[in-house]
């Protein structure tokens, strides 16, 4: 006589096709879940302790449910009498039976009453919403970086829940423009920062205040953009109030800001609606970085650019009634340039400029006064000539000092003595000091200290170079004191004497 539960369902089929239509999922996954809702309906019926699995045939319909024991050695203890057995005993049902095989028994069919059926209903429907969980992060996960639309469903303790189609998103208080307030129904458009894959399914956070939502929206209005012809080289935004973003053409012919900017404005007007009123200044780039400051520091009229090749560092010089201009309303037009390039800017009016450099001149012309022993008319001309240290005296080319205008020969060979014995003496000196302090060799050996810092470092009890990765760059400025240090280069420092902590990881 046939097995009843091996004969053909249809039903099942057409059933598992129904729903992988209706829910748009893999048909594949709708067998698993009916195969699993069986399962437990014969763990029910037979006992949840046994390993009872169920197979639908994907042609046929047809389901088989099957008793599985595993082969245990004879030696080896049995944790569950009904899903395990020892390998004498199976041999007696299987003679050719091994250890860690299966015995499997085929198990009459089931009759799926009333508590088994709404058991199969909820596996199924668990199944059919994970496997559409699943599709739909990984469907939002690809538009990440992209601008979404949708409309307001809820308000939840300052943020909003927007409906964007399948599924909802969130547009946090923190990554809202100041001051603009939505109501239930409103269309909102916003940039999709992040999808996270969570139990109650993948939680989609969306930003307007990100500099990367002004970007997309250029990209959208101008053609140019979106075609690459022109590139999008930065942004930086205050939320709300003020944007600078910086364009190049990738043609000669283009005129990026006009692009941007658009007929009568009408391109740049758009993005700046979609922003609540956000100005924005669209700032040609350029890889010279003094020019692109001067553009970025714009309206205002920069009449002197200094950078510091080393910290990175900029100073932009500006007449007395540009200053106000430059630096902007609480210091943002600066900050933004700021942000722009990636870099700390400082902005000096030209007497400010002026008195500071004088002042940078006294403390070197009395260095080089006390160091060499040389009057302020031979300072002066070592000062004019960009010598800022008497190291550079002591290591410079004896032919370079002796073209200095007035020098000959045997005064550029005394003055490079006179700086070897000052150097000399100073790391002799350095040297008997950092031992009495007891300063570690790692930090003595780190070269983005000077002697004059390291002193500094171990005074204040920092004598090994974990001792000043330990310390915040507030700290290290604090120590040195005001005005040694920009808080960029103390951050610089820190981070590099950190690099060992990662090394040393990356070793264990």
């Amino acid at each position: 006589m046939e097995n009843i539960e091996n004969m053909p369902r249809p039903e099942i089929v057409l059933v598992a096709d129904a729903v992988a239509r209706e829910k748009d999922i893999d048909k594949e996954e709708v067998f698993e879940a009916m195969e699993v809702a069986i399962q437990k309906a014969g763990r029910s019926r037979y006992g949840a302790e046994h390993d009872i699995r169920a197979t639908i045939d994907r042609k046929t319909g047809a389901i088989s449910l099957e008793r599985y024991r595993e082969v245990m050695a004879d030696d080896a203890e049995i944790e569950n009498e009904a899903a395990q057995l020892h390998l004498s005993f199976a041999k007696r049902i299987k003679p050719d039976a091994k250890v860690g095989e299966f015995i499997i028994d085929a198990l009459p069919p089931i009759d799926f009453g009333r508590i088994a059926a709404q058991t199969a209903k909820q596996v199924i429907v668990q199944k059919v919403r994970d496997s559409e969980r699943r599709r739909q992060f990984e469907e939002y996960k690809e538009k990440i970086g992209t601008i979404v639309s949708g409309t307001v469903k809820r308000a939840e303790f300052g943020s909003v829940v927007l409906d964007i189609g399948k599924t909802e998103a969130v547009l946090r208080r923190d990554e809202m423009i100041p001051r603009e307030k939505f109501k239930v129904g409103d269309r909102v458009r916003a940039y999709v920062l992040d999808v996270r894959r969570e139990t109650r399914g993948p939680q989609i956070f969306l930003s307007r205040t990100c500099p990367e939502f002004m970007a997309k929206l250029f990209t959208s209005e101008v053609p140019e953009i979106y075609d690459g012809i022109i590139e999008i080289m930065g942004v930086a935004r205050d939320p709300g109030s003020r944007g600078k973003i910086a364009v190049k053409a990738n043609d000669v012919t283009i005129d990026p800001v006009g692009a941007c900017v658009g007929l009568r404005g009408i391109r740049v007007q758009a993005v700046v609606t979609e922003l609540q009123g956000e100005k924005i200044d669209i700032v040609p780039y350029s890889e010279d970085r003094a020019q692109y400051l001067v553009a970025a520091l714009a309206p205002a009229e920069v009449s002197k650019v200094v950078i510091d090749e080393e910290s990175g560092r900029m100073e932009a010089v500006v007449p007395e009634e540009q200053f106000s201009i430059a630096v902007g309303r609480r210091g943002q037009n600066v900050k933004l340039a700021s942000q722009l390039l990636h870099s700390d800017i400082d902005v000096l009016t030209e007497a400010e400029e002026q008195e500071r450099r004088a002042n940078e001149n006294k403390i070197r012309l009395d260095r080089f006064m006390n160091a060499l022993d040389v009057d302020d008319m031979i300072a002066h001309l070592l000062i004019a000539e960009g010598f800022t240290t008497v190291d550079e005296i002591a290591e410079v080319e004896l032919s370079e000092l002796a073209e200095i205008e007035g020098f000959d020969e045997d005064i550029a060979t005394e003055l490079q003595n006179r700086a070897k014995e000052f150097v000399t003496k100073r790391n002799a000196e350095f040297e008997d000091k950092i031992k009495s302090l007891g300063v570690d060799d790692s930090l003595r050996s780190f070269e983005d200290l000077d002697q004059d810092t390291i002193l500094k470092l171990a005074e204040n009890n920092i004598k090994t170079l974990d001792d000043l990765a330990d310390l915040s760059s507030d700290e290290l400025v604090e120590i040195l004191g005001e005005g040694a240090m920009p808080v960029s280069e103390a951050n610089r420092i820190i981070m590099a004497a950190r690099e060992h902590w990662f090394d040393d990881e990356k070793t264990e």
